[in-house]
Formats: structure tokens, sequence, C-alpha cells
């Protein structure tokens, strides 16, 4: 794993992500990609995950036959993504500034990692990194959840989960003047015979499909499409996602 830009503020929620949400989130996830960017990449090409977490998708399409990178800007994650997938490469990066060469087949950033990028010049600054990333003709795929998507179901929305050695709990508010969530977490973890609390708050911008494809139209994509999680893939609990899908 090599390292540059450092962003910490998701460490904490590492093992939880490792051990919970990335294996749930997986299942669903693998047959989209399936369906909308492998039918594109020939078995071996070379593909960058861009806020790849602990790895899970890396591991999945690693084990297809694929050469992975990983990129995420927590360092404690890519330590989960190394042990899920050790043929691949991780580098520590924030999406915004990272500066890799004409490499890839593709890349894709899922799990909503780019909500996490919360101006539409910086959006647009992560799709020129990949872009100058991609070999001619090369396909990126990601996905956001939308404005209406944080405006419909983030209304003081609670969750949380208890384990043996560690529980969190989390709280989500939106504002929909500034497109600006809040995510309140805590996380309580067994440190030797005592517990540890640890607060983050993190925050994600609700964008609007036609900005993105805007931003993505100034960066060059071509042959952009916009598909819908509730209604291109009957996923209820999804409504208000889409996935992006374009190629250099």
């Amino acid at each position: 794993m090599t390292s540059a830009t450092r962003y910490s503020a998701y460490d904490i929620f590492a093992r939880i992500n490792n051990e919970s949400w990335g294996i749930e989130s997986i299942h669903s996830l693998m047959p989209i990609v399936e369906k909308l960017l492998l039918n594109n990449i020939a078995t071996g090409g070379k593909i960058l995950d861009l806020c790849c977490g602990s790895g899970q998708l890396v591991q999945k399409l690693q084990q297809r036959g694929y050469q992975l990178t990983g990129i995420d800007g927590s360092g404690e994650m890519l330590k989960y993504a190394e042990l899920n997938s050790p043929d691949s490469k991780f580098i520590v990066e924030d999406a915004r500034f990272f500066k890799l060469p004409l490499t890839f087949d593709a890349v894709v950033s899922t799990q909503y990692g780019l909500n996490h990028v919360l101006l539409i010049d910086e959006l647009k600054s992560v799709f020129q990194n990949v872009y100058a990333a991609l070999l001619p003709n090369g396909w990126f795929m990601f996905d956001l959840r939308l404005h209406e998507r944080y405006n419909d179901t983030w209304n003081n929305s609670m969750g949380g989960d208890v384990k043996e050695e560690y529980a969190w709990a989390l709280k989500r508010v939106y504002d929909p003047d500034t497109r600006i969530g809040k995510i309140f977490m805590t996380v309580f973890q067994l440190m030797g015979e005592n517990w540890q609390r640890l607060n983050d708050t993190w925050l994600v911008k609700g964008y609007y499909s036609h900005e993105v494809v805007s931003a993505l139209q100034e960066t060059g994509f071509a042959d952009i499409s916009v598909y819908s999680a509730g209604r291109d893939f009957a996923d209820t609990q999804e409504v208000g996602t889409a996935y992006f899908l374009c190629h250099k």
C-alpha cells in the first residue's frame, strides 16, 4: 500500500464497513457492475476502484480475473482491503487529487463514495483525474445518491448495531437548501477491559443528475447513460440513487 494524501474521517468505521456494510452491499452491487461495466471489459483488463473502502468489490473483481488497483482516503479501510484482496494494489489518496498515468481499461466508484465530494467543481476534478488515468475508450461507472434520495429519506433517520466487541449508532440529517447531508457517527470499541467512544461527523452532497452529466461532458466523456436504481434495477431500497456509465 502506498500513501500520499491522507484522509482519516472514516477510519473509525473501517472495521464495521469490513464486517457489515461492505459485505451486505456487494450482493446487490455485483449484478449491476456485471451488467453495466464488465460486459465492456475483457478478462485480464485493468480496473481502478476509486473510493474502494475495505475492498469487497476489489476482491470480487480480482477473483474474476481482472487486475485491480484500489484508492481510498482511509488508511484503516485499506488495511482491510489488503487482507481481502492481497493480490491487488492499494493507494491511500484523496479522489480529488490522485494522479495516475494512462493505465486503466475501466474505473469504478460505488457505495456512494463520490457523494462525499461536496462541490461540483471538485467532483469535476475527480472526473478529470479519472479521464487522465483511462486508456482510450476506457469506461467509467459510478453511483450517486441524488438530492431526491436524501430529501425524501434523511429526515433525522437513524441506524445502528451492537456486536460483542463494538457498537455503533448514527443519525442522518439533510438540508434541502444547501443540499448538504450530515451523518453523526458514534462508535464504541472494547479496548482491553474498557470501552472507548469515538465520534465523527461526515458530510455528503445531494447532486442533481443533470449537473453531473454536464460535468462529465465538460471533462470529455462520451455516451453518458444514467440508470435509476429503482426504475432500471427494481431496487426499492435505493430509489433516488443513480448509476452513471460513460467512456473516454
